[in-house]
């Protein structure tokens, strides 16, 4: 075997295990949370989407079986061949095996997403299902690497990237004047541990850091077409970018699935160090090859929209411009809040829910609750219903349908809805009434946690949603 059909080798041996574990994620994240959030009882019950949505619009599999076991069924088996992915077999069982397992993997992530809502409304989730069907054409372990493949690999890492400087150069006045590190990692969706530090930078490590952000979205991407090193080089750029994001944030696998598309651009001087050896390669049968030919054919076909989107001086944000999820636009943090808002849901078993009633907080295992709390480490995995709770700080509590739902689950003290959450007080009996208060929330000053020991400051703004009974919500 040649040095270029090794590099490309150990390039794909590495692509596919790290595809795997983030594959592995997302469906422990479903069999976890799909069935409190979208069951048959959940907060938006796929039963009731389905009969709305026609099956041409928004395929999936859920269309033919939409109950609660076998959501936790394909949840479950999603978890068994993401596993047998990250071990290689069926990749060593040749090329028809391999590609079988990542289309059932493709296929099974598409039916979740396709009737997720607005659960599973994230960009990363178009990401993955980008991502997960190129894998289906990627060969077995014994057959020679297709640079066409790892080409497009490159493309969608491409649009991930640049689409996200873009829309931040149209978008938000601080992505100009370099201050939106400023504000950043106090108000993004879910701080980690070491937010409050990054937050506590100088002022000049900020704006430096919005210029990084600035070179490595809009100068660095250009770089993954070029011959190595250079190729090799923008992508340990782009690995150490999202290396900073990760440790500064939780946003879910979207760091780390933009890591495994920075694979492709590596070859051997990176990868050879791993403790493998490629076996006898050989030749792609020619039918595979015209696979990945064809499958070219249609990545460039359905690439221009994106490419016009990405000119467009309305350019749109995460957007799948077909039901099945292939060659989306990305984009990320257009815009900067400058105020964290916090949504806290309380509930009270007293007779009356006047403000003197003894009134107990429900804590969200991810987004900030008690100010005292460390801000948890949370990514890769992701919890949709903190994540959506950080949206619905933002607007009316009508806007969102899963919201009411969600306060008269705890009104039934509802077991699936309350493993969603860290803490219930009301582990007896549930509260007779709940409500929601709107805070306002910020990072306390080194001053401030010298003295208390929190980690946020917070004042009450007002009520979000009043008190109400469960019989106020049927």
């Amino acid at each position: 075997m040649t040095d270029g059909l090794a590099a490309l080798w150990y390039t794909r041996f590495t692509f596919e295990r790290a595809l795997a574990l983030v594959y592995l994620v997302a469906f422990l994240v479903a069999a976890n949370q799909f069935v409190p959030l979208l069951g048959e009882h959940g907060l938006l019950p796929v039963p009731r989407f389905i009969r709305l949505v026609p099956f041409g619009d928004s395929p999936s599999l859920f269309y033919f079986l939409a109950t609660d076991r076998a959501f936790t069924a394909a949840a479950w088996i999603g978890v068994a061949l993401s596993i047998a992915a990250f071990s290689g077999y069926p990749q060593r069982r040749g090329t028809i095996a391999s590609g079988i397992v990542w289309a059932l993997l493709w296929m099974i992530y598409l039916s979740f997403v396709n009737v997720g809502q607005t659960f599973y409304g994230f960009g990363w989730e178009t990401l993955l299902l980008e991502t997960g069907f190129l894998a289906i054409f990627a060969g077995g372990s014994a057959t020679e690497p297709s640079m066409l493949l790892t080409w497009m690999w490159r493309w969608v890492l491409f649009r991930v990237m640049f689409g996200a400087g873009l829309i931040k150069l149209r978008g938000d006045p601080c992505w100009h004047n370099l201050t939106c590190l400023d504000y950043y990692f106090e108000t993004q969706p879910m701080p980690n541990p070491l937010s409050w530090h990054f937050h506590w930078l100088p002022a000049t490590v900020h704006r430096a850091g919005v210029a990084f952000n600035h070179l490595a979205e809009l100068v660095v991407p250009f770089g993954y077409f070029m011959p190595q090193p250079i190729c090799g080089i923008a992508g340990a750029a782009t690995i150490a970018f999202q290396l900073v994001l990760i440790v500064s944030g939780n946003l879910s696998w979207l760091n780390w699935l933009t890591i495994v598309l920075a694979i492709p651009t590596l070859d051997n001087r990176w990868l050879s160090w791993l403790p493998v050896a490629p076996p006898l390669i050989h030749p792609e049968h020619l039918i595979h090859r015209y696979a990945v030919n064809t499958l070219a054919v249609i990545v460039a076909a359905l690439s221009i929209a994106p490419v016009m989107n990405m000119l467009s001086p309305n350019q749109m944000m995460n957007f799948s411009f077909n039901p099945v999820h292939l060659v989306n636009t990305y984009g990320a943090f257009g815009g900067i809040t400058r105020v964290r808002y916090e949504i806290v849901i309380e509930g009270t078993a007293d007779q009356v829910p006047s403000e003197a009633a003894a009134w107990r907080e429900y804590e969200f295992k991810g987004k900030p609750g008690d100010p005292s709390r460390m801000p948890p480490q949370i990514a890769p995995y992701h919890l949709r219903l903190d994540w959506l709770m950080w949206f619905a700080a933002m607007s009316s509590p009508y806007e969102h349908p899963w919201f009411e739902p969600l306060l008269q689950r705890l009104l039934e003290g509802d077991r699936s809805t309350l493993a969603l959450l860290k803490t219930n007080p009301f582990r007896d009996r549930p509260p007779r009434f709940v409500r929601a208060r709107y805070y306002s929330y910020r990072f306390t000053t080194p001053d401030e946690r010298r003295e208390t020991g929190a980690w946020w400051r917070r004042e009450l703004e007002g009520i979000y949603y009043p008190a109400v009974a469960g019989a106020h919500l049927r």
